[in-house]
């Protein structure tokens, strides 16, 4: 099968050194040495996982990217390019944890001495580039030194990056919009438990990479859960995706986008939005539907001239989300490449069965127009390692969804029921920016009432939900057998808490003034 795979205009792509993982985007996260040595054997469909028997198994960063809340216009390329080069630093620091166990094990100082010592001193200078770019931009003179130590995580206790972001998580999505088993998320238990999985890999997982998912990397029976075993949780009044329903005032309207379910294979494996101008900046690989387009090094004025898989022609908008993998020792196309197989993210590649789009209104009032351009993530592909504060999934099984909306599990749905991802978009706009310096800052979900808070204004809602026909895994001696699950960076271990989405908007001036019509007039439109 052909994969649509666009030329890059740039040699850009980062080198993965045999054995390392993935690295969190923003210059942050957790990077876990141990679990993923001589992972993705071609042929075998087998990850063979090698535990090392140093005692540090993790580097923890700050995750410099979502500190940078204020950065002038002027200075984000040039930001963006310092993140990408810390994101780097860690890589080749991670390469040489996993590459001199025996030297460590022979001196108590060597990770300290050659690997954290060194990167600090690597990171200072990056953080010094980007406080430059930030102030000749006009900017503040922004002390970032605070930002460059990183800490080695002992095997027998790695953390996550903030503990309390399960709480947060509770107070920035607390619209109800996505919180049908908000308690379930919130107290952070499945952070501890995938990390204990993590530490666990190398005695746990050595034996059955394929049963036990990516090679060590994830995921692992504790991911999953027998759907018909799960209390309902899914709150009173809500529709099918767990969203509430539009109230009997406001906006309650629909307009549905058809543009396929990526059947012509366009994928790659960079991110616009967080990674302009870098070659697999998401290392992961991506779905994308609408606009045929996107990549690293597109410009706004090459997407809104770009084919579109919408059948709405006035719709070029980008959708795109991480795919979905079924791992029964199956190779794709990307087994031995960047953002794939070389970064820990291997398995079939399973295209959704349905790929459903749809914008929904406001329950309090109308909505206005989303500006041309307006870029929108939602969820966090680093919420094993950056906590919850940002994470905003749902999982489920077709004829379960009025009943069950998972965050932090894979559902195993039973005969004749398929899988569904439901991603839900912030709907409220700062009325000025179609970005911010995080990518979070100039949108905003709902407050519990349906109102937008700090005078945001109420835009369409965006709400995707994928539909897969994938064959049930199952547990068997407390390993899972043929699971699946999205793509991610590799620290994060493919949890389904990971899982994120993103949309830019390049729908016609007239379609989306038809859009805001439809909705504000309670009529369903296409």
């Amino acid at each position: 099968m052909g994969r649509n795979i666009r030329k890059r205009r740039t040699s850009m792509t980062t080198k993965v050194v045999a054995g390392s993982a993935a690295l969190a985007l923003g210059g942050g996260g957790l990077v876990w040495a141990n679990f993923y040595a001589s992972a993705h054997e071609s042929g075998s469909g087998n990850n063979q996982v090698k535990a090392a028997g140093a005692q540090i198994a993790t580097i923890q960063c700050p995750d410099v990217g979502q500190k940078l809340t204020n950065v002038p216009n002027g200075a984000r390329p040039g930001v963006s390019t310092e993140l990408a080069n810390l994101d780097k630093q860690i890589t080749e620091a991670y390469a040489r944890l996993a590459s001199t166990r025996q030297a460590q094990t022979n001196d108590a100082g060597f990770v300290q001495n050659a690997i954290l010592g060194p990167l600090k001193d690597k990171r200072t200078a990056a953080l010094d580039r980007i406080r430059i770019n930030i102030q000749r931009a006009g900017g503040a003179n922004t002390n970032l030194g605070q930002l460059a130590a990183c800490t080695g995580v002992p095997a027998e206790q790695p953390q996550t990056n903030d503990g309390e972001a399960g709480q947060n998580g509770g107070q920035q999505n607390g619209d109800g919009q996505q919180q049908g088993d908000g308690q379930q998320q919130g107290d952070g238990q499945q952070q501890g438990d995938g990390q204990d999985q993590g530490q666990d890999n190398g005695q746990d997982q050595g034996n059955g990479g394929q049963q036990n998912g990516q090679g060590g990397n994830g995921p692992t029976a504790d991911d999953f859960v027998d759907i018909t075993q799960v209390q309902a949780n899914a709150q009173l009044g809500v529709g099918a995706n767990g969203l509430p329903a539009n109230g009997r005032s406001g906006s309650r309207g629909t307009f549905t986008t058809k543009c396929g379910t990526n059947g012509n294979d366009n994928h790659n494996t960079d991110n616009v939005i967080v990674a302009p101008g870098v070659s697999n900046g998401a290392h992961h690989l991506h779905d994308y539907v609408g606009n045929q387009s996107n990549d690293a090094f597109a410009s706004d004025q090459e997407l809104a001239a770009a084919q579109t898989t919408c059948q709405n022609q006035g719709d070029k908008s980008s959708y795109f989300w991480p795919v979905l993998r079924l791992q029964d020792g199956t190779q794709d196309f990307d087994q031995n490449a960047a953002g794939g197989g070389t970064e820990g993210n291997v398995g079939k590649i399973l295209q959704p069965a349905q790929a459903q789009l749809k914008f929904v209104g406001n329950k309090k009032g109308k909505v206005v127009a989303m500006p041309t351009a307006l870029r929108i993530i939602t969820g966090d592909a680093k919420a094993f390692v950056n906590g919850n504060a940002n994470a905003n999934v749902n999982w489920s099984c077709t004829g379960f969804e009025n009943k069950v909306q998972l965050k932090d599990k894979y559902p195993i749905c039973p005969q004749g029921s398929q899988v569904v991802r439901t991603t839900n978009f912030q709907s409220c706009w700062d009325g000025q920016n179609i970005d911010s310096a995080n990518h979070r800052t100039h949108v905003a979900f709902v407050q519990a009432d349906g109102t937008c808070a700090n005078n945001f204004k109420a835009i369409p809602q965006l709400q995707v939900r994928l539909v897969y026909n994938v064959p049930a895994p199952t547990i068997e001696n407390g390993t899972v057998v043929n699971p699946y699950a999205v793509d991610s960076f590799p620290e994060n271990l493919h949890k389904p808490i990971t899982d994120h989405n993103d949309f830019i908007n390049f729908f016609s001036a007239n379609t989306m003034n038809k859009m805001v019509k439809c909705i504000n007039t309670g009529q369903k439109c296409q």
